[in-house]
């Protein structure tokens, strides 16, 4: 009995010892706000530290800067998402995010506590808590942590890239290439005819004066004849 007693004792200090070697567990979010597209998938990470296995524990995501429902005699504010029980409990799930949140369960055992949430809208911007309220920690402000998502159009994507300015540098180069090709070609052209006119030129003068310059030693030499003929 009393090894038993001493084994236990001796658990429980080294689990006390690990416990605050490690410090205590805390929830941490992501410091910076998270960028999403109107219409895409995004994940708001979120984990604890140390590592803790939380799949027996309620994980809930919400938005705390909802108002509650003034109809509502408790004045509850629905989650985005939550987990209890091992499951996701549906029946103080927000309506518009019905279908489109998720957490990764087989992450749960390692701490990792982020949400996806699909084909996000416009409405989705905004504060995000995530929260473990049975997590066992001395600080309240340890259970819980904020994640800000900013949802962008698309239309403010389009707009601010710049396709455009590369096909503005690019259209006057096809326009000189072929100015360039042009005015290479038409030089050419006239060049060749030029050249040719003046050949053809000067082959008929030197034609013209090769015949004439053979005739006239004929017409000398018949007159030179003619001179020497008698009356």
């Amino acid at each position: 009995m009393s090894v038993t007693v001493f084994a236990f004792t001796l658990h429980l200090t080294l689990t006390v010892v690990w416990t605050s070697a490690e410090g205590p567990l805390r929830v941490i979010g992501s410091p910076e706000p998270i960028f999403a597209a109107l219409g895409d998938d995004v994940i708001l990470p979120c984990h604890l530290e140390p590592l803790f296995n939380v799949e027996g524990l309620t994980v809930e995501w919400s938005k705390p800067d909802l108002k509650p429902d003034p109809s509502d005699p408790l004045s509850r504010v629905d989650y985005v998402h939550l987990y209890r029980d091992r499951r996701e409990d549906l029946d103080m799930k927000i309506q518009s995010y019905e279908m489109r949140t998720q957490l990764f369960t087989d992450k749960l055992k390692y701490g990792n506590v982020s949400l996806k949430i699909m084909n996000v809208t416009l409405e989705d911007g905004g504060r995000y808590r995530c929260y473990i309220p049975k997590l066992k920690s001395n600080f309240k402000e340890y259970k819980e942590s904020i994640v800000m998502l900013i949802v962008e159009p698309k239309s403010v994507q389009t707009t601010t890239e710049t396709p455009l300015l590369p096909r503005t540098f690019q259209t006057p180069e096809p326009k000189n290439e072929t100015t360039v090709k042009g005015g290479r070609s038409h030089l050419a052209i006239m060049t060749a005819v030029v050249f040719w006119g003046l050949l053809i030129l000067v082959g008929g003068v030197a034609g013209y004066l090769h015949r004439h310059g053979c005739q006239k030693p004929k017409f000398l030499k018949n007159d030179d004849q003619s001179k020497l003929s008698p009356v």
